[in-house]
């Protein structure tokens, strides 16, 4: 299930510079997230879904560069979103 625009907007205002600020890789990281954890267990459930299957591979593999580009840029900021959106165990 997709996330929604009120949902995103959350994001936004959460992680942003202003509440506009779409493209900063917090924002961008944080919305990618909660896709992919909402689509996580469909799979679970659909496991022969492979058409589903290769959109969540790409996000991960977005979000992956992002904290790779956020990790090159400031390290401090790439702390902070991990440990907020609890990516790393």
């Amino acid at each position: 299930m997709p996330i929604t625009k009120e949902q995103k907007q959350n994001y936004v205002k959460q992680y942003g510079k202003s509440l506009i600020d779409t493209g900063t890789p917090e924002v961008q990281i944080a919305i990618l997230t909660a896709s992919i954890n909402s689509l996580t267990p469909h799979l679970s459930l659909h496991s022969k879904d492979h058409h589903s299957r290769l959109g969540l591979l790409k996000m991960v593999g977005r979000r992956r560069k992002l904290l790779d580009y956020l990790m090159k840029k400031d390290i401090g900021r790439y702390r902070k979103i991990i440990q907020e959106l609890e990516i790393r165990k």
